[in-house]
């Protein structure tokens, strides 16, 4: 898909159904992989037979459907890996959270740069903006493109949904907290790319989300 230049392409895992993303300015010979779950060989093909350059793996958070592709990714591309701190402990257990769903994922290597709230990184002919967004997982970040007009917002929002926050780390309040401050502050034109599930736009989100209903003592999430 593309939108205002910038090249957006989505490869959804068999098992969990995760969407992973490769994001690259239209005229760049390389990309960035976002998030690469359970198709990161469907996504390395893909950059391959482009004749592109992975120039960097950019992790929203790290629950293992998020990064069980990691490794696969670094061993095929050298590609360095980058995470926020705060979920290093979820990264570093990876294959272990994997295992609490019967499931087996390489554990993957250490992350080689740090994303920080209000950081703004260039790669592949893309600025990302760093927004950190808490509740899902401590260390989640928003990845968002203004400039492109569009966010990759992991599993903080979805469409008709929001993360869930029963997991180790999870914090309901805090996860609606990095809503209301960190995605509807966004234009509404804005459109969001999921973890999981089908892209949607802060507008429709605002006004369609049950879970952005009133509450909180009658305020608007």
């Amino acid at each position: 898909m593309a939108s205002r230049s910038i090249d957006v392409r989505v490869y959804v895992s068999d098992a969990m159904g995760e969407n992973a993303y490769t994001v690259r300015g239209a005229a760049s010979g390389s990309v960035v992989a976002v998030d690469p779950g359970g198709a990161a060989d469907e996504l390395a093909d893909a950059i391959e037979a482009g004749g592109l350059q992975l120039e960097a793996i950019l992790l929203t958070h790290a629950h293992f459907d998020h990064v069980e592709g990691v490794a696969t990714l670094v061993r095929r591309t050298g590609a360095p890996v980058y995470l926020h701190p705060a979920d290093r402990p979820l990264y570093d257990r990876a294959a272990e959270q994997a295992a609490m769903f019967g499931l087996r994922v390489e554990r993957p290597p250490a992350p080689a740069h740090a994303l920080e709230h209000g950081q703004s990184i260039e790669r592949a002919g893309v600025r990302f903006e760093i927004r950190h967004v808490p509740g899902h997982s401590p260390g989640h970040v928003l990845l968002y493109v203004p400039d492109a007009g569009i966010a990759f917002v992991g599993d903080v929002v979805f469409a008709g949904s929001i993360g869930r926050t029963d997991l180790p780390g999870g914090d309901f309040h805090e996860l609606m907290r990095s809503i209301r401050e960190h995605v509807l502050s966004l234009p509404d034109e804005t459109v969001l790319y999921p973890g999981h599930g089908p892209a949607t736009t802060v507008g429709y989100e605002r006004v369609s989300n049950p879970f952005l209903a009133p509450q909180f003592g009658g305020g608007l999430a």
